[in-house]
């Protein structure tokens, strides 16, 4: 029997206000309002706001909190500040990716992790199934808190009117508890598109009234998971599923930011080697040069022989400008190495560019 799609508490919302609904890790989530082009457009030049309460929730709590969550990512968490949020990956032992997440500290002894919808499970069992020899308590909270996304350059306008903390005192990713529309909300200056915005955590039933009263003031333009995919790739984020899974090592995604190979995780001494080894593949930048748009997982080529594949691809909203990021041998990284990517039977030029086709304007 299969297992049926879980709606966020919004999905009424979204029916209501017209959103084109599609499966997405295993929710219904809406792919757009009034055309990704326009959302997408929108969060860049003014604010967009984003029902992401499918992303998954994990408590993390006990004496041996921090050096627990080190021992799973890649990234520092007992050095990190608190009240910070900080990135990171989980691996297999091989080194592929289980996820990436964002480590919310709190104090040495509680963090939350906020965890990809589709892996909630997944991360959970394997977070659960490492704790031996920790004194910590593990908690999956996902089905008692929604998220939002308010995102843009408007985003700190539209939601001071809502509240009377100073946002502007937040920078980039940190995080407070504060009060908006008298109601207790973890608020973080974030978010997965490349603009200054903020996302914000609540009970189930305060996601709903803030939405409803974000949407009503008509301040903001409802966005689905369609523009959310091409404002993530425009800024180069990657995307568990394409730029990173299993099979990818995150030094090949070029997340060296993440990674610090000084301490231990699991998965650390193959990444080790594979620094030594030399990269045999990278993740790069791709800009096409024939008419053509490349997708997710069309094959890269010199002379018949594949030599990567194509990882995501758009055309930029608004532009008639079509990029791709690919992971490719490493002998064809070079910026300005021209390729040629199979789209159904015809072979379209494309050069290796920098993965920055827009630059992030986030308030650091």
């Amino acid at each position: 029997m299969e297992a049926q799609n879980k709606k966020t508490v919004l999905f009424d919302e979204h029916v209501h206000h017209g959103g084109k609904i599609v499966e997405f890790g295993g929710f219904l989530m809406p792919l757009e309002y009034v055309g990704i082009t326009e959302e997408h457009l929108a969060v860049r030049k003014d604010c967009g706001l984003f029902d992401v309460s499918h992303m998954g929730e994990i408590y993390i709590r006990g004496v041996d909190t921090l050096p627990f969550i080190d021992y799973l990512i890649t990234n520092d968490i007992i050095n990190a500040p608190t009240m910070k949020m900080t990135y990171g990956l989980m691996l297999y032992p091989d080194g592929g990716v289980i996820d990436d997440l964002m480590v919310y500290k709190y104090s040495n002894d509680f963090c939350l992790l906020v965890i990809n919808a589709s892996n909630i499970e997944k991360d959970y069992n394997w977070i659960t199934e490492h704790v031996d020899g920790f004194k910590v308590t593990v908690d999956n909270m996902s089905d008692k808190y929604s998220q939002l996304a308010l995102q843009g350059p408007n985003a700190v306008k539209v939601l001071q009117t809502l509240t009377d903390y100073n946002l502007n005192s937040l920078k980039l990713f940190d995080f407070t508890e504060i009060m908006i529309i008298g109601k207790k909300f973890l608020t973080s200056r974030s978010g997965y598109t490349g603009e200054d915005g903020f996302e914000i955590y609540g009970s189930n039933e305060d996601i709903v009234e803030l939405f409803r009263i974000l949407v009503d003031e008509k301040k903001v333009q409802l966005c689905g998971l369609g523009c959310r995919d091409t404002l993530r790739f425009e800024s180069a984020m990657p995307l568990y599923g394409h730029e990173i899974d299993k099979d990818i090592n995150p030094l090949e995604a070029g997340l060296n930011y993440a990674i610090k190979l000084d301490k231990d995780f699991i998965g650390h001494d193959v990444l080790v080697k594979t620094k030594e080894n030399g990269l045999k593949r990278k993740l790069v930048g791709l800009e096409i040069l024939d008419r053509g748009i490349a997708r997710g997982g069309y094959e890269i080529v010199d002379d018949d022989v594949v030599i990567g594949h194509i990882t995501t691809g758009y055309m930029i909203p608004g532009t008639s400008n079509c990029y791709a990021l690919a992971l490719i041998d490493s002998n064809y990284c070079k910026i300005g190495t021209e390729v040629f990517i199979r789209i159904r039977k015809n072979l379209v030029k494309a050069r290796v560019r920098n993965k920055k086709f827009l630059e992030k304007k986030y308030i650091r």
